[in-house]
């Protein structure tokens, strides 16, 4: 299928009711006449790194939609379009979306059902499908955020490059993560980050959730990477028995740059890693 048939693929905007408010999603669906080989849902990255990777995550669930699959994409609670505000988001609260996005998806598509994540969201999609009511086939993970407390730590750097930037008093290390501890909520970088949601992702660990389904990882390696060894989780999850799947792109970190990034190295190595299910399962059009 070429790039203008893949783009005029059908799309659904909508909203989905949920407690507290709706959520933004967007359905891409096969071509008109195809019945779905299956549905996949994303789950996608924390803060302003959704906003920076949501042409990335068009095109692959466009790609994907070609092949066969509808594919769901959620703004979770306090995120993108979807009701509340980012203060008000919890980790519990994404769980019980993720849920609701799976139950939706279930029920008007058969076939086998895929989660697919992208950095935190990548982190919460593990921790999703450790006690997930619903089967799941398989997870995809594209550069995942493997330890929670790392993750915020990264995040609230970002508070002190700002105020540096600003040419203000220089925060001193560790106040932020203080006032967290507090239970204050903290400003970092036009979010306020609520001690509940923080906490809540510092207890977060990929360590502690072995997958129980196979696993396609994509990692960023920059060029003098090329050729570097299997992440230290993936080759320990192999070592347990678990399927686990790696490959790697040199596209560049889309979810933070200062430009688009196209990933076209991204989106075809996603296609090659995936090739089992995305070509076994195939059904005739």
């Amino acid at each position: 299928m070429n790039s203008a048939a893949v783009d005029a693929l059908p799309l659904l905007p909508f909203f989905l009711p949920a407690s507290g408010g709706q959520r933004y999603c967007l359905l891409h669906l096969p071509p008109p006449g195809r019945s779905a080989r299956g549905g996949i849902l994303y789950v996608h990255p924390f803060a302003e790194e959704l906003n920076k990777s949501r042409h990335v995550a068009a095109a692959q669930a466009r790609a994907f939609a070609a092949l066969g699959y509808s594919v769901l994409q959620i703004d979770l609670f306090g995120c993108g379009d979807s009701c509340g505000d980012f203060s008000e988001a919890r980790w519990d609260i994404w769980h019980n979306d993720l849920h609701l996005a799976c139950a939706w998806l279930a029920q008007r598509v058969d076939g086998p059902l895929t989660m697919w994540g992208l950095r935190l969201g990548a982190l919460l999609a593990l921790d999703f499908a450790s006690r997930a009511p619903l089967p799941l086939a398989r997870l995809l993970l594209w550069q995942p955020e493997t330890d929670g407390r790392r993750s915020i730590d990264r995040f609230l750097r970002l508070r002190l490059a700002t105020s540096m930037l600003a040419g203000g008093m220089r925060e001193a290390p560790g106040h932020a993560r203080a006032a967290l501890a507090q239970g204050e909520s903290v400003e970092v970088a036009g979010y306020l980050l609520a001690p509940e949601l923080a906490l809540a992702i510092d207890g977060a660990s990929a360590a502690a959730l072995p997958p129980s389904v196979p696993v396609y990882w994509l990692d960023y390696q920059a060029p003098e990477q090329a050729g570097a060894p299997l992440p230290p989780l993936a080759r320990h999850w192999r070592e347990q028995g678990a399927a686990v799947h790696v490959a790697s792109f040199g596209d560049g970190p889309f979810w933070h740059s200062g430009e688009l990034l196209a990933c076209p190295q991204l989106l075809a190595a996603t296609r090659t890693l995936c090739r089992d299910w995305l070509d076994e399962e195939r059904t005739p059009p």
